[in-house]
């Protein structure tokens, strides 16, 4: 899609969402509300058979379909399933049991907008895994689809359901760090992402994520869960973006990038830097949220305050010493604390209860076709050496 094209279809998708179904209020007829939520499966690889295992955790939420074009993937699907499910080749073919009330899309990168079309069409309720959708005609047809849908639908960017993370962004919001000035966020693996291929042919369709066509690589896969945390701190959407990256390490055939370096602006003059490497596994995954009074660290369940100027002094006893710093973990600041689930899994609860009480998702629609567009952004960035500015956003 030219840019033009699409600043005039996402400006009509931005008026649609005043008349959706979720601003009307559509009661949205689902059968089990009170008894029990059926779900299927589409796409049982690392990921979608790692979600059957926390759906299996919920209460009144059932897998009873799944479907993956590679026998031995459905069968893993199949065999997580706390109970019978029924396996499918076709995801069409699943979209039409009856039975089933909401899909869980775990499938790759390309094919998400099709898929969660298709299954809103078939009048499903629809978790999206992240990245939402591939480039930006993916991305408004999956908009302007849902804007039109009564269901639910749900982005799967699963800290944006953190009670923890949702704790610290309110933190920051209400200024305990003072003026923003940079986030400096990583995802740092040791290991070349590469899965065994059993046959040849299947190369493409198991390690999906080494081929442009299929994958938006690191930044799709791994960055656009800080990305989005970005945008939803700063109640704001980025103006540029500048990145480079190469397949330097692994020297394998893969199209995708082994290391990715970004920055975004954004227009409060906040800068935001986003780190994947593969090669080196140092603080592994890292948000850092740098004010003026201080700085929030998080990591996947965890995070930390540090005041600016040196230490808050929070006088007690500890170890029997009187006097002595309470609460700081050596190295590691004042712990954050607050009771929470790990973020997958309540994530999958949110979207249970969003079903059930017909309520609009935190990770929305509109949440995440804004990280998709930053990720598109990204990526024209890293392959066009160029620097990228922002089109509409929703």
């Amino acid at each position: 899609m030219k840019r033009k094209e699409f600043i005039i279809k996402s400006s009509v998708a931005t008026a649609a969402l005043t008349t959706s179904a979720v601003a009307l209020g559509n009661v949205i007829d689902f059968k089990n509300a009170n008894e029990t939520l059926n779900i299927g499966v589409i796409g049982t690889g690392d990921r979608g058979t790692g979600m059957i295992s926390n759906i299996n955790k919920i209460k009144n939420f059932n897998v009873i379909g799944c479907c993956d074009v590679l026998p031995f993937r459905l069968d893993n699907g199949l065999n997580a399933v706390k109970g019978k499910a029924k396996g499918y080749t076709d995801y069409r073919k699943l979209l039409d049991n009856k039975d089933i009330d909401a899909i869980l899309v775990t499938t790759p990168f390309n094919t998400h907008s099709k898929i969660a079309i298709d299954a809103l069409d078939a009048g499903k309720h629809v978790y999206c895994e992240k990245t939402m959708a591939k480039g930006f005609d993916g991305i408004h047809n999956l908009v302007e689809k849902v804007n039109q849908s009564k269901t639910v639908f749900q982005t799967g960017h699963q800290y944006h359901s953190s009670r923890l993370y949702t704790h610290v962004v309110n933190l920051i919001k209400n200024g305990e760090i003072g003026k923003i000035a940079a986030f400096e966020c990583q995802w740092n693996r040791h290991g070349n992402w590469r899965r065994p291929v059993p046959s040849p042919e299947l190369e493409k369709q198991i390690n999906w994520r080494m081929y442009r066509e299929f994958s938006g690589g690191l930044v799709a896969e791994l960055c656009s869960h800080q990305i989005d945390f970005a945008n939803w701190v700063l109640d704001e959407k980025p103006t540029q973006v500048m990145g480079t990256g190469g397949v330097d390490y692994w020297k394998d055939g893969r199209e995708t990038y082994d290391n990715i370096h970004l920055i975004y602006n954004y227009s409060s003059g906040v800068k935001a830097k986003f780190t994947c490497l593969t090669n080196n596994a140092k603080d592994d995954y890292q948000i850092k949220v740098l004010g003026d009074k201080g700085s929030i660290i998080l990591n996947y369940t965890k995070a930390w305050f540090y005041p600016e100027g040196g230490r808050k002094k929070e006088l007690g006893i500890v170890d029997g010493v009187s006097g002595a710093t309470a609460n700081w973990e050596q190295g590691l600041g004042t712990p954050i604390t607050i009771e929470h689930t790990e973020p997958s899994e309540q994530a999958l609860i949110d979207f249970r209860d969003c079903i059930v009480s017909n309520k609009k998702p935190i990770s929305n629609i509109i949440t995440g076709a804004n990280t998709a567009i930053c990720i598109q952004m990204a990526l024209d960035a890293m392959y066009n050496n160029k620097i990228i500015n922002s089109p509409v956003f929703y």
